[in-house]
């Protein structure tokens, strides 16, 4: 972090409107720490509404596209607290909670078939997953494996029903005491387009695995068909939220710098690509008004009825997501 006085000297251009300067600092570029840059793209707070115009820039020596300045910890946590739609607990949804229940329960067995296709996991495993929301995908993948689950949030959900399996952790990531050597498998499904060090995260995620151990990220991919189409309004960016966007080509640097080997790459994830196209066309018409998520689940769950013969195709058009399996180095 630096001083609000020095966040004050940023150039006009870059800084955030709608919010004090004193909520925010300078970041260097995530990957290479160079501090050269030049202007990518401004996006708004397009799910909820809050005031703010945030910029993201392209590192002049690495390519990686960041938020800078962006909001400290402090500021941030409010928009993860609220609205965050991954923290909603089903009961929020009236009559469609059971729906809302459903589609998340196909995420989280999207996520177990993906975990299964590349680690073999049962009673004497152990599965961390970094960024762990509610804890269903841990506690699913026990009940499916029998493996032994443990999770870290930087929000305290550990009173949900799914959560009373999993060990977890409250705080940033690089600051639990999670153990090293100790996993088989760290998943990280996005994660690290939210994360402020994602190195520091990785080389701790790297220390958790035993010899031999796979981590699993899947993050947003800004060379993607959405991202063509809807540009400033693509669900990716989620200011203020996201501090950086991965292409393929930055993912792969990322890992392979912390530390890792490439097992596979994936030019889709199990997130549902539908989400990003109901969201892009729902933000390029609200223009920055805010999506009001009670009653923007009835048009989702209608306009997803209404696709539903060209849904499979999305995920073969690179159209949102990038997978990437890694095995630690010795």
């Amino acid at each position: 972090m630096i001083p609000a006085a020095a966040v004050a000297r940023v150039p006009a251009p870059f800084l955030p409107a709608g919010l004090p300067p004193s909520m925010f600092e300078r970041a260097a570029c995530l990957i290479c720490g160079s501090g050269r840059f030049a202007p990518f793209i401004a996006a708004e707070d397009d799910l909820t509404g809050r005031p703010g115009r945030f910029t993201f820039v392209r590192c002049g020596e690495c390519g990686l596209v960041y938020q800078t300045p962006r909001l400290t910890p402090e500021h941030v946590r409010p928009y993860y607290e609220t609205d965050y739609i991954a923290h909603q607990s089903p009961a929020r949804w009236g009559p469609l909670a059971p729906l809302f229940a459903w589609a998340m329960g196909s995420l989280d067995r999207a996520k177990i078939r993906m975990t299964r296709r590349y680690a073999e996991l049962g009673p004497g495993s152990a599965v961390l997953d970094v960024g762990c929301g509610a804890g269903t995908y841990v506690s699913s993948l026990h009940a499916a494996t029998g493996c032994a689950v443990a999770g870290v949030d930087f929000v305290d959900l550990s009173s949900r029903p799914h959560m009373s399996v999993v060990e977890f952790h409250h705080g940033p990531f690089a600051e639990q005491q999670v153990g090293d050597g100790r996993f088989d498998l760290v998943t990280m499904w996005h994660f690290l387009e939210h994360d402020y060090d994602p190195l520091g995260s990785l080389a701790h995620a790297r220390r958790a695995l035993k010899p031999g151990g796979l981590l699993l990220v899947e993050v947003p991919r800004l060379d993607s068909l959405s991202f063509r189409m809807f540009g400033s309004r693509w669900p990716g960016l989620q200011a203020p939220q996201h501090t950086a966007v991965f292409d393929r080509s930055s993912l792969l640097r990322l890992v392979e710098r912390a530390g890792f080997e490439r097992v596979a790459y994936l030019p889709k994830g199990a997130f549902p690509p539908y989400f990003y196209l109901f969201c892009g066309v729902a933000f390029r018409l609200l223009r920055g008004r805010g999506l009001n998520l009670r009653k923007a689940i009835y048009a989702y769950f209608a306009g997803q009825l209404l696709l539903l013969p060209v849904l499979p195709v999305l995920p073969h058009l690179n159209f949102a997501m990038q997978t990437v399996v890694c095995r630690r180095r010795a």
